[in-house]
């Protein structure tokens, strides 16, 4: 039997969910036929027949995390030993191939609790990283573990973080784990504004002018060299609210797209995220990042910074605000921001004039 393995999708990649099998067992494929859909942290992809031959086995069922390198599809022909040596599992007397599951250690650094604590635990599987300890010097007591045990049973089971969703956990837990992130709010007033502007057009417009006044907001970090690229074009990644979870779509050299052809292109990027029709480059490589989040809710935030880039800019909901003017008070649009970025490459006066520059640009009337 030929192994085919999970090949490498691209940018670190390391699983893919199996989403639907286009073959049974027993088909004949042909080369570049699409043989199963998987979805990795990225986009959905199709996986094509790297050649032709009839299906021997399938690896895994829909809904299963394969991972890189792992049997994907087994092929009739030569090489019926190199199952045995690259499927991942163990077989047992009976001769059942058991896979191996993906389960990450229970921590255990800085719990306390006694063996028969820790086995009451593993009986009732609770996880004692999430139970409070009430005994002393933070001992966790056999109360405490059946306390959790029945809050978990009221609460249902566990949904298990599949697709997009996984990514995002995986990508957060490294930017707080990595990003010495820091975070300065401020207010553009935007009563010049004409009717009907397009707020994330002018948004856009505004990064792209702060991004020319502080070049070093528009890089990337190297953590393991300590050091950064200034990055010259700007490629901007639109976080974008999907019933599937959030994604960050790239729209390539913005700051060389004419006011017609950047709003032609915002709405394009933002209906083919939505519909899951994004191609993987175009989820990957952003220099620079926007939220708009106020088109939902919400007045200032902490947006999160994602290595390698340094800089996210974050927009409320635009309101009407009681504002000073030439001493006197009036009633003014007020359009609230929020710049995140990286203090490890980033000084508090650079992001302060980048924040500047952008509200200096929204500030303009046209």
């Amino acid at each position: 039997m030929k192994i085919f393995k999970l090949p490498d999708l691209g940018e670190g990649l390391q699983e893919a969910e199996i989403v639907e099998w286009h073959v049974a067992v027993g088909d004949e494929v042909k080369v570049d036929q699409p043989m199963v859909s998987v979805e990795t942290a990225k986009a959905l992809v199709d996986i094509p027949a790297p050649y032709a031959g009839r299906v021997a086995r399938l690896f895994g069922s829909p809904g299963d995390i394969a991972h890189l390198g792992a049997p994907l599809v087994g092929f009739e022909g030569e090489g019926a030993q190199e199952e045995s040596t690259t499927v991942v599992g163990r077989v047992e007397s009976t001769g059942q191939v058991i896979a191996e599951q993906n389960i990450a250690p229970v921590p255990t650094a800085g719990i306390k609790a006694t063996p028969a604590v820790r086995a009451l635990a593993r009986k009732l599987n609770v996880d004692l990283a999430m139970v409070t300890p009430t005994g002393a010097d933070g001992l966790i007591t056999a109360a405490d573990v059946n306390r959790a045990a029945r809050i978990l049973a009221e609460v249902g089971p566990q949904e298990v973080l599949r697709g997009t969703r996984r990514f995002m956990a995986q990508s957060m837990t490294l930017a707080h784990a990595e990003v010495a992130s820091a975070t300065i709010m401020d207010d553009a007033d935007v009563e010049v504004w004409p009717s009907g502007t397009r707020i994330l057009l002018r948004l856009v417009r505004a990064l792209i002018a702060a991004a020319r006044a502080e070049p070093g907001l528009n890089a990337w970090y190297d953590s393991k060299t300590v050091g950064r690229h200034i990055i010259r074009k700007v490629d901007l990644g639109l976080a974008v609210d999907t019933p599937d979870g959030l994604f960050v779509p790239v729209l390539r050299n913005v700051d060389s797209m004419a006011p017609a052809q950047l709003a032609s292109a915002l709405q394009r990027l933002i209906a083919e995220t939505q519909a899951r029709r994004v191609p993987p480059e175009d989820l990957r490589g952003n220099t620079i990042t926007l939220s708009n989040y106020g088109t939902i809710a919400g007045r200032y935030a902490s947006p999160v910074v994602v290595p390698p880039t340094v800089a996210i800019l974050g927009a409320g909901r635009v309101r009407d605000e009681a504002v000073a003017r030439d001493r006197q008070v009036v009633v003014h649009r007020v359009l609230p921001l929020s710049l995140t970025f990286d203090h490890r490459c980033v000084t508090g006066g650079e992001a302060g004039r980048f924040l500047a520059a952008a509200i200096a640009d929204l500030e303009l009337p046209a």
